[in-house]
């Protein structure tokens, strides 16, 4: 949008290079090009301004597949106004003279002019396209139509438009149909994913297989050195052995021949101690014998003496006992006479008597006895007696 300057009544207006201005004074040409500055009259003035920069369009529109599909189409047309004075005749690019705003919507009907063709082109290529073709190849197919049929449109040239680049970015069907679409492929990535992990897997597996085989060739490499090192500490060992029994030998013949030497030393010195001792031992033998002879005579009539003194000591004691138990005798058989005639002279009412005695000399004799069991028939006699008993009395 140019800048417009209020002076006195006066206007001043500055386009900008991207801006093609046309001014007009009483029906005449006063001003035509990009970027101009000048002063006007805005009672007088009749301005334009014609953009000659390349603009870009966006647009989406849809459209119908053979298969009757409705596929979404994604566009940019980049254009520019190539004859800006024809563009001006035919479109309203006229500006206030005073705000400098477009008085209508140009820009607008230009994009609506190159929607509706670009969309006219993409329908008639789309229309004989099945959905699949159209997703794999209807991008380039799209776009080498809309550009064909925008560079032979007939109505660009005429308001000066010219077409420079058209792109397609996508083309997209309804998500329901899209999703559809893409669980096959979807199928086959997982496919090839689940086969990229068998094949990971049984690598790993055939890895790990490798490692234990190693492992146990290492460890069967180990246990024969091990054996073979046994086997050398064995051979050390015996080695070891032959040359301690060999030493041991040598040790034992040096001791032995030694040991022989002392014997002998020995041998000799207890021979002379022997004989020594043995001198010795006669005389003690022969003192001793002496000794004994006279202790034994002397033991022989003191005992002589001691068994003379206990024949007589036995004797006195043999009499004494004779006649204590003659004495004893004596006095029992007169206790046990007394006693008997004791008896006799009870008579019939000492019979109760004697059996309580003869009961307790029996009880005294009897062997102890911890319980006695009374049956009722035995209880019942008692009973019967003590009740007899009771009423004679």
């Amino acid at each position: 949008m140019a800048d417009i300057t209020r002076r006195l009544g006066w206007r001043h207006l500055r386009g900008a290079p991207t801006a093609h201005i046309r001014h007009h004074r009483s029906g005449k040409l006063a001003h035509d090009g990009p970027g101009l500055s000048f002063w006007y009259r805005s009672l007088t003035a009749a301005l334009s301004e014609v953009p000659v920069d390349d603009r870009e369009l966006a647009m989406t529109f849809h459209a119908r597949t053979s298969d009757f599909q409705d596929v979404a189409v994604q566009a940019t047309v980049t254009y520019r106004i190539g004859d800006p004075a024809v563009a001006a005749a035919r479109l309203d690019f006229s500006i206030d003279p005073d705000t400098g705003v477009w008085r209508g919507a140009p820009l607008e009907q230009l994009g609506t002019l190159l929607t509706e063709t670009a969309q006219q082109h993409a329908l008639a290529v789309l229309a004989r396209t099945p959905l699949s073709s159209a997703l794999a190849d209807g991008v380039s197919a799209v776009r080498e139509r809309i550009e064909e049929g925008l560079g032979n449109e007939p109505r660009l040239p005429a308001i000066g438009l010219e077409v420079v680049a058209v792109r397609v970015m996508a083309l997209r069907p309804e998500p329901e149909v899209e999703r559809a679409l893409r669980t096959p492929a979807r199928e086959q990535i997982q496919q090839e994913a689940d086969r990229a992990t068998y094949e990971r897997r049984a690598v790993a597996v055939e890895r790990e297989r490798t490692i234990a085989e190693n492992e146990l060739a290492s460890q069967i490499e180990l246990a024969r050195r091990e054996e073979q090192l046994v086997e050398q500490r064995g051979t050390n060992t015996r080695r070891e052995a032959e040359e301690h029994a060999a030493a041991d030998a040598v040790r034992a013949q040096a001791e032995a021949a030694r040991t022989v030497r002392l014997a002998e030393a020995e041998a000799a010195r207890s021979v002379k101690l022997a004989e020594a001792e043995a001198d010795r031992s006669v005389r003690l033998a022969d003192a001793e014998a002496r000794r004994t002879g006279l202790l034994a005579e002397a033991e022989a009539a003191r005992t002589a003496r001691l068994a003379e003194a206990e024949a007589a000591r036995s004797t006195r004691l043999a009499r004494a006992e004779a006649e204590g138990a003659r004495e004893v005798g004596e006095a029992r058989a007169q206790a046990q006479a007394a006693w008997l005639r004791v008896h006799a002279d009870a008579g019939v009412d000492g019979v109760a008597t004697l059996q309580a005695l003869t009961a307790t000399r029996l009880a005294e004799n009897l062997p102890r006895i911890d319980s006695v069991t009374v049956s009722p028939d035995v209880l019942t006699g008692l009973l019967a007696k003590l009740g007899g008993t009771g009423t004679e009395e």
